[in-house]
């Protein structure tokens, strides 16, 4: 299969890129509050109002989400769309079930990022995709957007999600005795909020809809943690975790924070920080880092180039290293193939507002 290419979109996407060759503007989050830890936010006053912002990076979003569409009716990927979580706008979720199944099958219940502004349950095709060809079902969580909804909002929906994968998943044919949470960049910030929050739930007794003990493992993929005073403090999962209880840490689930060491949006001395807070107050925690990959690459990037994909090799050695027989199955399976060309890639750089911190 060739690469997908389009002149007409791509010139569409040249025609919002900064033609002088500057560096874009950081996302409008990041001039917000919360905002996450060590994010390079500093500097020169932003000459642009917080409106124009998002209304800029929601254009750029718009063209991206056409392409992701187009690349994904040109794949012919088998996805149970927009099935109903909860009653709230955007409580939908998105599975991606492997074409043959014959037993249970492990399930990632996936949060998306998109800087708390622009999230959207597409955006994890790639990653469902992915995992799929490899037998596992994925279910990328949809959640309401600033400023549709607060950060408590959006946890409340992941949390929500969550709830309906563990107590669902067993009918589209998943094992709900092996569900993986993942969440990416602020999807990570997200789900990592509501699988404490469920701890911090279940630890003093308190109603649940779903156990953390469902929760294989936890991987926050290019995640921030927030800083904040008063209320800002209950979704900072650093800050959560320093005031928990030894009850409340051991019911979580091994956590491994996975992120790129030249991330630019959010720095993997964020994922640093709060393993090093994790593995203090007695969690399982452990950081991965992959050495000169940006914010995107790990996620988008890499498994558009085909090939050998680092990061979705390292979840699935967790997710099946007690499954001999599937790892050596992976191991003979040929490589995915590439999907769009290197040039693509590297306009897409230019172009993210995910790529660069500050001016």
């Amino acid at each position: 299969m060739r690469p997908v290419s389009s002149a007409e979109e791509v010139g569409a996407l040249l025609s919002r890129s900064d033609s002088s060759g500057r560096r874009r503007r950081s996302s409008p989050v990041q001039s917000a509050s919360p905002r996450p830890a060590g994010c390079g936010c500093g500097g020169p006053r932003r000459q642009s109002s917080f409106r124009d912002d998002v209304g800029h990076a929601a254009s750029e979003t718009y063209l991206v989400t056409r392409l992701t569409f187009s690349l994904l009716q040109y794949l012919g990927l088998p996805v149970r769309r927009s099935i109903v979580y909860g009653e709230q706008p955007r409580n939908r979720l998105d599975l991606y079930i492997p074409k043959d199944i014959n037993r249970p099958c492990p399930v990632v219940a996936f949060v998306t990022g998109g800087a708390w502004i622009i999230g959207y349950k597409a955006w994890g095709s790639l990653l469902g995709r992915r995992l799929a060809e490899r037998g596992i079902i994925v279910a990328c969580i949809d959640y309401r957007n600033f400023p549709q909804g607060t950060i408590g909002d959006m946890v409340s929906d992941a949390s929500q999600g969550i709830s309906y994968v563990c107590n669902n998943i067993a009918s589209y044919g998943g094992d709900p005795n092996r569900i993986y949470l993942v969440g990416q960049s602020a999807g990570a910030h997200i789900a990592a909020c509501a699988l404490i929050e469920q701890a911090v739930k279940e630890s003093s007794g308190q109603s649940i809809s779903w156990s953390v003990t469902q929760i294989k493992a936890y991987f926050g993929l290019s995640g921030g943690i927030m800083e904040g005073e008063e209320s800002l403090s209950r979704y900072s999962p650093e800050i959560v975790v320093k005031q928990s209880s030894s009850q409340t840490i051991a019911l979580l689930p091994p956590i491994v924070l996975m992120h790129g060491t030249e991330d630019y949006s959010i720095p993997s001395s964020a994922s640093q920080t709060f393993a090093d807070v994790l593995q203090q107050a007695g969690a399982q925690a452990k950081l991965q880092l992959y050495e000169g990959k940006t914010h995107t690459d790990i996620f988008i990037q890499d498994p558009l180039r085909g090939g050998r994909d680092p990061l979705v090799e390292d979840v699935l050695s967790i997710i099946h290293v007690d499954d001999e027989i599937t790892q050596e199955k992976i191991a003979l399976a040929p490589a995915p193939r590439r999907l769009v060309f290197e040039w693509q890639l590297q306009l897409a750089r230019r172009i993210s507002p995910f790529y660069f911190a500050v001016s």
